[in-house]
């Protein structure tokens, strides 16, 4: 076996890097709301946040590279956060009182995921999840999961 082996040796994310054109804006976003620990701050180019045992950064576009802003109402990412079964209603309540815009309220999916989704700053789709039982799926499940008696 060689000693060196590349891609195969990654065993874990360790952070993701959201482009960003209003830094500023997308910091105060996920500070905000998300009440994340900032672990670095490089002022007017980079900020890190510690979410469990990840990063996720915030960095201005900008590099060669980055390619162009992404359309009004166009997503470039999605990133998901899990948090228990309650907390995404709990969730979806603090976005109606702070008054953003939900793209898809608490819903029970096929998948045994109850998800809500709304939009960061600059139309990243962010879903917060929870794992639920099969039996909580929706009302005409695809068949997807079997609940066995």
């Amino acid at each position: 076996m060689n000693k060196h082996e590349g891609f195969k040796a990654i065993r874990s994310l360790d952070y993701v890097i959201l482009l960003c054109d209003d830094l500023a804006k997308m910091k105060a976003f996920y500070q905000r709301l998300f009440e994340f620990q900032v672990e670095e701050d490089f002022s007017e180019c980079m900020v890190f946040f510690r979410v469990g045992t990840l990063f996720l950064g915030l960095r201005t576009r900008g590099r060669a590279y980055d390619g162009p802003s992404v359309a009004p109402l166009s997503a470039s990412i999605q990133i998901s956060f899990r948090v228990p079964p309650a907390d995404v209603d709990l969730a979806y309540e603090r976005l109606v009182q702070d008054g953003f815009d939900v793209i898809e309220p608490p819903t029970n999916q096929d998948w045994t995921h109850r998800t809500l989704f709304f939009r960061d700053p600059e139309h990243n789709i962010v879903e917060i999840f929870a794992d639920i039982h099969p039996r909580e799926t929706l009302a005409e499940p695809s068949g997807v999961h079997q609940v066995v008696d």
